[in-house]
């Protein structure tokens, strides 16, 4: 990226606060991932670290918030993303898609928000956090949302939310009619862990925020009266595309933790959802666990998705994603998404975490199992054994990760059958 163009973010950035008139912030980050796994490649084996089976990216991060006048705030956020020249000598892909060499930015937020009483409106570019629509950050970038959020707190230990969400910068999990322009098609673009969310990003640095299920609504309510269990009931509906509701329960006390989700997704037949007829699945997970203060936390958790067999939609995905989208439920995996919400599927996941001399440290397993489905391609099995580490080293956070996958439909061997292969991964961030 040119040190001119990163020049004039930083001066429109800070200039924020020549307008401001209280609480302004800016704050940023410098990013490097890097990944590299041994998985077959054409036919030929791969080492880690060599090329063939590894990418890399950076990104930049700049972002300010203002207190405009009482009651009244905004905020921006920029993201700059290149190769650093990595392609085709340590590396041989991205984490998120541009065309692999060319550096790209883009604003993903940019919102006004307004407070009066116990009642907060925001309104324009930002993350949003529900259950099944939502910013995944597991990738160098995040995705955002184009939204206007209501938000009361009248009632007594209770969040009311109302939400239109109009457009987002990655896909649809429900693919609309193929064909067209990313413009036109938002199943073009998308978050995953093979593609990306700017894979249609131009080059003068203007985004694709395509049309969200031409709109979709989301209502809410969380009570928090008795104080160990908070209580989430969330509703949903995208004309033409669908409807959706979510439960969910946690109780924690003295270190004891317990959770329940229940989720259904209604899909409608339309021009815009080609399936044979209206279908429906649902979903639906529990979790125990233990919380030993300044040690470590154990939790256990298990989800079913229903078998709805027409279409071969599931439950529980974040309709914001591509098909590998990430989940709120329990079970979800650290690193392979998409298993765990597929029709008919039966998923269960251990993790610990703890905190050892300074040193973040984490093991989590995942077992997604479909088999008496055959373990098609269409829903596969998949294992997966993640060991994480971290630190801070001041504003520099560090972690790696090694990742044991065996998939179904991953590395196939010359008879179509899913091999277990490994990964290692490193993140760097440096925040100022």
């Amino acid at each position: 990226m040119k040190l001119s163009t990163i020049s004039l973010v930083v001066a429109s950035l800070l200039s924020t606060s020549a307008y401001a008139i209280d609480n302004v912030k800016v704050n940023g980050d410098a990013k490097l991932y890097y990944s590299t796994n041994d998985a077959d490649s054409g036919g030929q084996s791969v080492s880690l670290f060599n090329k063939t089976g590894a990418m890399g990216q950076a990104a930049i991060g700049l972002g300010a918030t203002a207190d405009l006048t009482k009651g009244v705030s905004a905020g921006i956020h920029f993201t700059g993303l290149s190769t650093l020249g990595l392609q085709n000598q340590l590396v041989s892909g991205v984490w998120e898609s541009t065309n692999g060499v060319s550096d790209s930015w883009w604003f993903d937020e940019a919102w006004i928000a307004g407070t009066l009483g116990k009642t907060t409106a925001k309104v324009g570019r930002m993350e949003l956090d529900t259950p099944i629509v939502f910013t995944e950050k597991w990738s160098i970038v995040k995705n955002t949302f184009e939204a206007a959020v209501l938000i009361n707190q009248d009632i007594p230990d209770t969040t009311l939310v109302a939400a239109y969400v109009g457009g987002t910068n990655s896909n649809n999990i429900v693919n609309p009619v193929t064909g067209g322009s990313a413009e036109t098609n938002p199943a073009l673009t998308g978050l995953g862990n093979a593609g990306g969310v700017i894979q249609k990003f131009n080059t003068n640095g203007s985004t694709n925020f395509g049309q969200f299920y031409r709109g979709a609504y989301a209502i809410a309510a969380i009570n928090n009266s008795y104080k160990p269990l908070t209580v989430q009931i969330w509703g949903y509906a995208a004309p033409e595309y669908l409807t959706a509701y979510w439960l969910q329960g946690d109780f924690k006390m003295d270190g004891i933790l317990a959770g329940a989700q229940y989720t259904n997704t209604d899909y409608n037949q339309s021009v815009q959802l080609p399936i044979g007829q209206d279908v429906s699945n649902d979903a639906w997970a529990i979790m125990g666990g233990y919380a030993m203060k300044n040690v470590a936390t154990v939790k256990l958790s298990f989800s079913q998705t229903g078998t709805e067999s027409n279409a071969g939609l599931g439950a529980g995905m974040n309709l914001a994603g591509g098909a590998s989208a990430q989940s709120k439920l329990y079970t979800e995996a650290w690193w392979n998404y998409g298993y765990i919400t597929r029709a008919d599927t039966q998923s269960y996941n251990i993790s610990v975490t703890g905190n050892v001399a300074g040193f973040d440290l984490a093991a989590y397993y995942t077992n997604a199992n479909s088999d008496k489905n055959g373990g098609t391609a269409t829903r596969p099995d998949m294992k997966e054994f993640t060991l994480t580490g971290g630190h801070s080293f001041g504003p520099l956070d560090a972690t790696v990760a090694y990742i044991y996958t065996n998939a179904d439909d991953q590395n196939l061997d010359s008879n179509g059958n899913g091999q277990s292969f490994n990964t290692v991964q490193a993140y760097l961030t440096y925040k100022f």
